[in-house]
């Protein structure tokens, strides 16, 4: 979504005038904490401020920072007519067209139908700054609230009962060519499990760690932009959460990317020590061509293709080197991930046309991914469903039902289970390519990537089951 335009104007104005309106029709305990702070009258709001102050209230972003989270959440709340009017009124899709998706989510649709503009006639810097800037805004700001040390840092954080508090903290460790890489570090706050847990000590009763993978067509997107789903996996699960800033292309075209992610999982396997979780039991996962990553380190960790690394030479020689010497996941969660680049799929007519990723779209991601590359486009380092996929981890793949990728999703889960490999596929019905970004906004959403990620949880759960008994047998 672009920023400014009469029509946005226009529509966020309809909307803030409705919303006290919609305020008087909607049941109290269903409207958000923040959408009752914007209706208090002046007193109130400056009461607010005063408490905040007080408490010594430092965000690393302010609630200005997130106007789309307010302002889209907000939408929801409008009368079903006046929702209904303004997908109209945009020329939106309707509930024929979409049977499972409701008015707020058509609406957010018609807004970035209405105000995307061709990627091609954006430069890329300017695009991942706009992507960047857009994709935190519509986070809440909640997840930004970093716990502190002291007394008054850690008052003003109220919390509901059974609540997880997640830290993070950002390390630069090396990437594939020596070069400097970021990467977010989640850890839950052992002290909001139970009284007996010591301060500073890592709980971490399954031993587990994810390593994330960001999506953005491996030419944007960011640890900032997926910061609200990774903080949501670390407090749901209750695992630490590791996210990878891999470099981008066209300036670091295929397989940059897969390279430092490799480099991620390496690093994570030395020093998962730290996050109290064995080598033996890292987790991955990622959205689109974070997916798309997660299911090549997946393929490769398990069966190396020697020759396909030999493409590119000695450093090819040395990463593979690596490959065989890292410990194998013990489980992947690919979202809607880019998984064969070539094979035109049924959704790729279906939903290629006036969605959150289109035809158009795809075609700029992948020139830039793989035009400069030194592999052949069809290559087994390009495209997961090419190489040998015989012995990959258990996988949870999610899949959205308006995506033009969902097909080959499937395409891939197939795959798996030819293999003998343990797979569990579930769709998002009505969900667009992307959806995780609207977890806080779009409430259907949110306890879709909410029941996600508890599926998830339990699918891992029970492969650790699995394992043990596995190992029991063996000892006895």
């Amino acid at each position: 979504m672009s920023h400014s335009t009469i029509s946005l104007n226009t529509l966020l104005n309809r909307a803030l005038i409705n919303l006290k309106r919609s305020n008087e029709l909607a049941p109290e305990n269903e409207l958000a904490p923040e959408i009752e702070a914007v209706t208090k009258d002046s007193a109130k709001r400056q009461c607010f401020a005063l408490k905040s102050t007080c408490l010594g209230y430092q965000q690393v972003v302010n609630h200005q920072a997130h106007t789309l989270h307010y302002a889209i959440k907000g939408l929801g709340y409008l009368p079903l007519p006046l929702l209904e009017s303004l997908v109209s009124y945009l020329g939106g899709p309707t509930s024929k067209q979409y049977l499972h998706a409701d008015a707020h989510l058509r609406l957010i649709l018609a807004i970035n139908s209405k105000l995307k503009t061709p990627l091609e006639l954006t430069p890329m810097p300017k695009l991942r700054e706009r992507f960047a800037a857009d994709a935190v805004a519509m986070q809440s700001p909640k997840v930004w609230q970093q716990t502190g040390d002291t007394l008054m840092n850690n008052i003003k954080r109220f919390r509901k009962k059974g609540e997880v508090s997640v830290r993070w903290t950002d390390k630069v460790i090396a990437n594939a060519d020596d070069g400097d890489m970021t990467i977010r570090c989640y850890q839950p706050d052992a002290s909001t499990y139970r009284k007996t847990i010591k301060k500073g000590s890592v709980h971490n009763p399954d031993e587990t760690v994810l390593l994330f993978f960001h999506g953005g067509g491996f030419c944007i997107g960011g640890i900032d932009t997926h910061h609200e789903f990774c903080h949501a996996l670390s407090q749901q699960t209750g695992w630490p959460v590791v996210s990878v800033d891999y470099r981008l292309a066209p300036e670091h075209p295929a397989p940059a990317a897969l390279k430092d992610c490799i480099s991620a999982y390496a690093w994570l396997a030395e020093h998962c020590h730290m996050f109290g979780a064995l080598p033996s039991r890292i987790v991955l996962a990622g959205d689109s061509a974070g997916g798309g990553l997660s299911t090549l380190i997946a393929q490769q960790l398990t069966a190396p293709a020697k020759q396909a690394w030999a493409d590119l030479g000695e450093a090819g020689q040395d990463m593979f080197a690596l490959l065989e010497r890292l410990p194998q996941p013990l489980a992947q969660m690919p979202l809607y991930p880019v998984t064969d680049i070539e094979t035109e799929y049924p959704s790729w007519e279906l939903y290629g046309e006036g969605l959150l990723l289109d035809h158009d779209d795809v075609a700029v991601f992948d020139a830039a991914c793989l035009k400069n590359s030194p592999l052949p486009r069809q290559h087994i380092l390009n495209s997961p469903m090419l190489g040998d996929n015989s012995h990959v981890c258990p996988t949870y793949i999610v899949t959205s039902e308006l995506d033009v990728l969902r097909d080959e999703a499937f395409a891939y889960a197939e795959q798996l289970k030819t293999h003998g490999i343990s797979v569990r596929n579930y769709t998002v019905l009505g969900a667009p390519h992307g959806f995780i970004h609207f977890m806080s906004i779009h409430q259907r959403l949110g306890l879709e990537t909410h029941k996600i990620i508890h599926g998830f949880a339990s699918f891992v759960r029970e492969v650790i089951r699995e394992v043990i008994r596995e190992q029991g047998q063996l000892a006895a």
